[in-house]
């Protein structure tokens, strides 16, 4: 008889969230886990609780409040002086959520009655995985089935090398204790845009260099350009189709050389380098290829459409097999496994999940954009709404962005929604909700939205569809 029906190796949102399913529905669940803390202390959850998702959005919060005071809280009448920042208290915040957040998921472990394995897993055989605790126990245990939710980790590049000083990754970048007078971002994704405006608003002069020719490749293209054009106003210089070639560390400094298409070979001098050009899979000591598991050349490891290996009973979810690289997809595929384990029928959407990126405004957006529509030549219809003309958006002293709303020219179903502004991810919930009921334009334009509310600009779009918006 196994040890345990699963066990599940990591504690990040895909890991956690699939053990406590699992423990929910009356399988006996161990989650085994080798992160530590800055104090070398086992700290659950993952890269997305520990110095991704959560400190990230923390500091951000923060950053933001002393942004609006220097630059905006005057047009409300809110005047003051001597305003400073100290750097050590905001991290100390940070820290406090990050310890609050880890520390939950432990109790919760518990009050679920899933064992807390703390250590790095090795797999051993399709039921068997071989743990070493941080004192180098071993222990091999067994399982009828075992969930792999490894993650992902930052991917470095050769022309700048981390050395957790002057050039460092994401991690390295949610703990500076100064802010940097001259700060380099190589890459302009969610994580290069959310760091450079952290400290963008605290004072560095941000310099952003991508290699890809467009913004936000991957969004809407009136959205991406608006969302240039206002990050550009805050203080961003971001430089597209600019290819590093080197990055070398004198005298406390970083010079950075890069290519640009017109300019050719440019140099920037910066105080800190901050590598934000994605993240690649986790799978380092864990010896899936070893016991049969197909890994593809990206390093990723291959599922089927139940998320299950090539090797029986065992099941991979979340950034280590690649597609979104989201928690939130990461955790519903955990609770997919979960249930499929327990004899459900659950399934997951993909064309569903929604994507933000927290720069203030925020960007959100759920299904195609034009472009992918136009490529696949499926007939749309479009619905923009100016969040200038939203009332709410006015009080707020927001009105950047707008709300973006596709459907189909012959079904009106919803094919994509798109927006860039305040509390863009909190308003694409709706979105996706009527999404996945398979709604269409018409339903949302004869939904009644609260008035006055930033949701009454995703009401407008749906109207706008077939022409019919009140206030623009």
């Amino acid at each position: 008889m196994a040890d345990y029906n699963v066990i599940v190796i990591g504690a990040g949102p895909a890991g956690y969230v699939a053990a406590i399913r699992c423990a929910q529905l009356g399988m006996k669940t161990a989650c085994v886990d080798k992160w530590l803390n800055p104090s070398g202390k086992p700290s659950l959850g993952g890269t997305c609780l520990n110095v991704g998702c959560i400190p990230s959005k923390a500091l951000l919060d923060s950053s933001h409040h002393y942004y609006f005071l220097q630059k905006q809280a005057a047009e409300h009448g809110i005047k003051f002086g001597g305003l400073s920042i100290d750097i050590a208290a905001m991290l100390a915040r940070k820290n406090r959520i990050v310890k609050t957040l880890t520390k939950g998921i432990g109790s919760l472990f518990k009050q679920n009655k899933v064992a807390s394995l703390e250590g790095a897993a090795r797999l051993t055989g399709n039921q068997a995985v071989e743990i070493t605790a941080h004192n180098g126990n071993k222990q091999t245990l067994t399982a009828d089935k075992i969930i792999i939710a490894t993650g992902s980790i930052p991917t470095p590049i050769p022309v700048a090398t981390i050395d957790n000083k002057l050039i460092v990754d994401s991690t390295g970048a949610l703990a500076f204790d100064s802010v940097p007078k001259r700060l380099g971002v190589i890459g302009a994704g969610a994580i290069g845009l959310e760091l450079g405006s952290v400290w963008s608003r605290l004072g560095s002069q941000v310099t952003i260099l991508e290699a890809l020719p467009d913004f936000l490749a991957t969004a809407d293209r009136k959205i991406a350009t608006a969302a240039q054009r206002e990050l550009k106003k805050q203080g961003l210089d971001i430089h597209l189709g600019a290819s590093v070639t080197s990055a070398t560390v004198t005298n406390n400094e970083v010079t950075v050389s890069y290519q640009e298409p017109k300019k050719g070979e440019q140099q920037r001098v910066v105080d800190k380098l901050i590598v934000a050009v994605g993240r690649k899979p986790n799978t380092a000591g864990l010896e899936a290829a070893e016991i049969g598991i197909q890994i593809n050349d990206r390093g990723f490891i291959q599922v089927d459409e139940h998320r299950q290996t090539s090797v029986p009973g065992i099941y991979a979810i979340g950034d280590v097999i690649g597609g979104p690289m989201l928690a939130h997809k990461g955790s519903e595929e955990g609770v997919m496994v979960a249930e499929r384990l327990a004899g459900q029928k659950s399934e997951m959407s993909y064309e569903t999940v929604p994507w933000v990126i927290y720069t203030h405004p925020e960007i959100a957006w759920v299904g195609r954009t034009e472009e992918q529509l136009q490529a696949a030549g499926i007939e749309y219809k479009v619905g923009q709404f100016p969040f200038v003309a939203s009332g709410r958006a006015r009080a707020h002293g927001d009105t950047s962005g707008m709300v973006r709303l596709i459907a189909d020219a012959k079904t009106d179903s919803l094919l994509g929604v798109h927006i860039f502004g305040h509390s863009a991810s909190e308003l694409i919930a709706e979105a996706v909700v009527a999404m996945e009921f398979q709604g269409s334009a018409e339903d949302l334009a004869r939904t009644i939205h609260a008035h006055p509310t930033l949701s009454e600009a995703m009401h407008e779009a749906a109207l706008g569809v077939d022409g019919r918006m009140i206030h623009a």
